[in-house]
């Protein structure tokens, strides 16, 4: 398994510069919005506004520019439903442009009776399955797709998100002292990938020279000494 970690220069660059596509996008939103964990946050992510066949496609090469340069070995990828099924179809294809083909597949969450039936679509799952999905909160998707990606055979090998909030799970209502992507590495055994991180958000905000980027930098730092992790 490859942890990733510490940000090369050109990683960094990369998560630069999708901060920024993701603000022009309307993806990143800055204000005041309830998580799923109760908690009031700065900022929202959102992939649905990624909603057009160029922002898709944009987005589709940051991943498989992360992914490549990451190290993580995979066979192929796996998009959990709903939002993970283009993300998963859209990043295929964009590896396949860069000369990395491999399959993918995806679920449904309702059972099919006919045609091929049951729940999974695509390529068989097999070998080394990579995890595509937009960000990671309490790790309850991914548990469902490595019990899916198991079942017929595979082995889930490890995740690749947009975004890694890097701030506090929960467990059992309660702040925990890791994140969710911490617990996809050491309890889940799984290789992560992100394009951006939490510090990456605050070094476009620190960048930023106007007064209302300023007020956004000092809301989102706020947030992390309160709910953020730290690495490792």
């Amino acid at each position: 398994m490859v942890d990733v970690g510490a940000q090369t220069a050109g990683q960094g660059r990369l998560a630069q510069d999708f901060v920024r596509f993701a603000v022009a996008s309307g993806a990143l939103q800055f204000g005041r919005f309830k998580t799923k964990a109760g908690r009031l946050s700065p900022y929202f992510f959102n992939a649905g506004r990624f909603d057009d066949g160029c922002k898709i496609g944009r987005l589709a090469q940051f991943y498989a520019q992360a992914l490549l340069a990451s190290g993580i070995e995979f066979d192929m990828v796996f998009g959990p439903a709903y939002k993970g099924i283009p993300l998963a179809a859209t990043v295929a294809v964009e590896l396949a442009r860069q000369g990395r083909n491999v399959a993918f597949a995806y679920n449904r969450k309702e059972v099919k009776d006919h045609g091929e039936g049951g729940t999974l679509v695509g390529a068989p799952l097999e070998g080394r399955v990579l995890i595509i999905d937009d960000v990671m909160s309490a790790g309850t998707a991914v548990r469902e797709s490595m019990a899916i990606i198991r079942a017929a055979g595979a082995r889930p090998e490890a995740i690749a998100m947009a975004l890694d909030r890097q701030e506090k799970a929960t467990e059992d209502g309660c702040d925990a002292d890791y994140s969710a992507v911490q617990y996809a590495r050491r309890q889940l055994g799984l290789g992560v990938c992100a394009i951006a991180r939490l510090a990456d958000l605050l070094q476009y905000l620190t960048d930023n020279e106007s007064e209302g980027m300023r007020l956004h930098r000092d809301e989102v730092l706020a947030y992390r000494q309160r709910y953020g992790v730290n690495e490792g």
